[in-house]
């Protein structure tokens, strides 16, 4: 079995997940970079991690680097997957991969060129529940997909100079929470939608501080997608078809799900382990790079595709 050596570009809060729960029998969590090496030096030891780079670009001129994991702010998650991609690694790049789709195909051309594999690290195109249910979709037993509810709130305080409040570090609902509403929708959809409403009021820096989108495709299956960072929502999916409908509770880190029958029986399902999602990723970026799997990335690149949509509609509205 090939050990592909990780290297790490950020040090954030989910760029310590990453590193303090990383387990892989095919893999190992080499290298750790950033802008700040002192810290970089301090996260490396903290995490036992070989080797702590003086920059980004020190990492990626390492042989020894096959697969970046790049955890930074969404705005210069696009300078960092090409920077990787040119200088010959695969790239698993945390969510929203980029922040529009021309962006993500540049990505995706480079990536093509370069015979790598290019991901995002979206946990529900990963985790074991999301694979259970679309066997048991994919069965008939529930019969037509109808109706997808999405809604994703969390509370952040109103500080412009925040990250997620800051226009400049790609802030906003739709780049941080939006991703997992969208990439929800999708995952069961037929086919790739497309935005047939979407209304959004701003925070006061711009940024898309709650909305309302309306997602339809060919197939005639259809979405709603609600996001807020001022109200904190319940973020339970609901996945409705002509049989039943399906809840999943907590659904961005998903491992229990609910299918209620037409005829009122239930069905509980349960699988996975919500802490390992970001090992689940880590599996299936390996079986992608390896072939055994074809990855996810077609579905990220129909999401961002919506989230361009979205904010369109929102620039015809001022």
């Amino acid at each position: 079995m090939n050990t592909y050596r990780w290297g790490m570009i950020g040090l954030g809060d989910i760029a310590t997940h990453f590193a303090a729960g990383f387990a892989s029998d095919a893999s190992e969590l080499y290298g750790v970079s950033a802008r700040r090496y002192p810290k970089v030096q301090a996260f490396a030891k903290r995490f036992s991690i070989p080797q702590a780079y003086e920059s980004p670009e020190a990492m990626l001129a390492d042989p020894k680097i096959d697969i970046v994991y790049i955890a930074v702010p969404n705005h210069i998650h696009y300078h960092y997957i090409m920077a990787a991609l040119q200088a010959g690694k695969h790239v698993l790049c945390e969510k929203a991969i980029t922040t529009s789709k021309d962006e993500l195909a540049d990505a995706l051309a480079l990536a093509k060129e370069k015979e790598l594999i290019l991901e995002e690290a979206m946990t529900i195109f990963n985790l074991p529940l999301y694979q259970q249910l679309k066997e048991i979709i994919a069965s008939g037993k529930l019969g037509k997909l109808k109706m997808i509810q999405a809604p994703f709130g969390s509370y952040k305080e109103p500080d412009p100079e925040n990250r997620f409040f800051n226009p400049d570090l790609g802030g906003g609902a739709l780049l941080d929470i939006g991703t997992y509403a969208v990439s929800f929708a999708r995952f069961f959809m037929s086919e790739a939608p497309e935005v047939i409403f979407s209304s959004m009021k701003p925070f006061e820096t711009g940024v898309d501080e709650q909305s309302v989108t309306i997602l339809r495709n060919r197939a005639d299956e259809m979405a709603s997608v609600t996001l807020t960072f001022q109200a904190t929502m319940p973020q339970t999916g609901i996945v409705a078809f002509e049989e039943g409908y399906i809840t999943i509770d907590d659904y961005n880190r998903g491992d229990k799900a609910t299918i209620h029958y037409r005829d009122g029986s239930h069905e509980f399902i349960e699988t996975g382990d919500t802490s390992q999602s970001l090992n689940y990723e880590v599996a299936n970026m390996i079986k992608t790079i390896e072939g055994t799997s074809t990855g996810s990335i077609q579905l990220t690149s129909d999401v961002i595709d919506v989230l361009d949509q979205m904010q369109h509609f929102w620039r015809q509205a001022n």
